[in-house]
């Protein structure tokens, strides 16, 4: 059956909170803008933080600990999740490259109450995980089956994923990614599409409405709030929480006016948006007050984006 959304439904609180707690990443990953990311501080202030998970408690919000960076780069991280857990609301997921989350952070993690872990993988032979992380290989193969190993012994449940990227000629090296991580048990084996941020290779705007901003509430490291998780670079702020509550960004007057902008597929008035092609495959005729058919038409369905040959392991004759 093929999605067809029809509105987004905006709640008076986020489902999902995320906070960059630092710009750091010990990783090298060739599709990834955080290596060329210059927000400061490296470490978002403890009071900034605090206060992010203060004005959300009592929600049953998600949070998710990290944007643009790796999570476990913070060494506050396991105090980082006590502090959230203090609101029985409350729910913790990581996306995680794994290779910084020891044993020992892994049994502060399950201790303190982790509730969904997914690892970015993104390779299982090591030519391909080396020139598209640039962290251990041993490492993350090692820290991963620890922390499955754990989360299966934890005297609540913990949902476990394993992703990997489909990079172009990798398709019998999915096969044994999944084969080998099926032993392990994890609750999900995922392999997902390379795509592009906003600003990317895209030469125009694609004029659809967006699903990322429905459930969704962002924090840089500095404070600030951006409207997606895409901007990699602050082109589209909606509020700094170091002076304003973070519900009150959420249904704040700049965040009105972007969703207004977005329901009705008009990207090309938002900085961020205008260069942005996600969802460009979704099929959007049923969505309230959004021509679908007019677009298609003058469009043809088709993606505005050049797509830059990357390493040379991954093109294809």
């Amino acid at each position: 059956m093929t999605f067809k959304p029809r509105r987004n439904q905006y709640a008076s609180t986020p489902t999902y909170v995320e906070i960059e707690t630092t710009i750091m990443c010990n990783a090298t990953c060739w599709f990834c803008p955080q290596k060329n990311t210059l927000r400061t501080p490296k470490y978002m202030e403890d009071w900034v933080w605090k206060k992010i998970i203060d004005d959300t408690r009592g929600i049953d919000a998600v949070y998710r600990p990290f944007l643009l960076n790796e999570p476990f780069a913070d060494k506050r991280m396991p105090a980082i999740v006590e502090y959230i857990k203090q609101d029985s609301t409350a729910k913790v997921e990581f996306n995680t490259n794994a290779s910084m989350l020891t044993p020992k952070v892994t049994d502060k993690l399950i201790r303190t109450g982790v509730d969904v872990m997914r690892f970015s993988i993104d390779g299982f032979y090591r030519s391909t995980f080396d020139e598209s992380r640039g962290i251990s290989y041993d490492k993350v193969y090692e820290h991963v089956q620890y922390f499955l190993q754990q989360a299966k012994q934890a005297d609540y449940p913990i949902q476990t994923e394993v992703r990997m990227i489909k990079l172009p000629g990798t398709d019998a090296e999915q096969k044994e990614f999944e084969a080998y991580w099926q032993e392990f048990e994890p609750d999900n084996i995922i392999f997902t599409d390379l795509y592009s941020y906003p600003w990317e290779g895209q030469t125009g705007p694609t004029n659809v409405p967006c699903l990322k901003i429905e459930k969704e509430l962002f924090f840089y490291v500095d404070g600030t709030a951006t409207l997606c998780c895409w901007d990699s670079t602050g082109r589209q702020l909606i509020g700094d929480v170091k002076t304003e509550n973070a519900l009150d960004i959420w249904n704040g007057q700049e965040m009105s006016r972007c969703r207004s902008l977005l329901d009705a597929g008009e990207r090309d008035k938002l900085e961020l948006c205008s260069r942005c092609d996600a969802y460009d495959q979704v099929d959007f005729s049923e969505w309230q007050g959004f021509d679908y058919a007019a677009y298609k038409k003058q469009h043809g369905g088709k993606s505005k984006r050049v797509i830059p040959i990357e390493p040379k392991a991954y093109e294809i004759s």
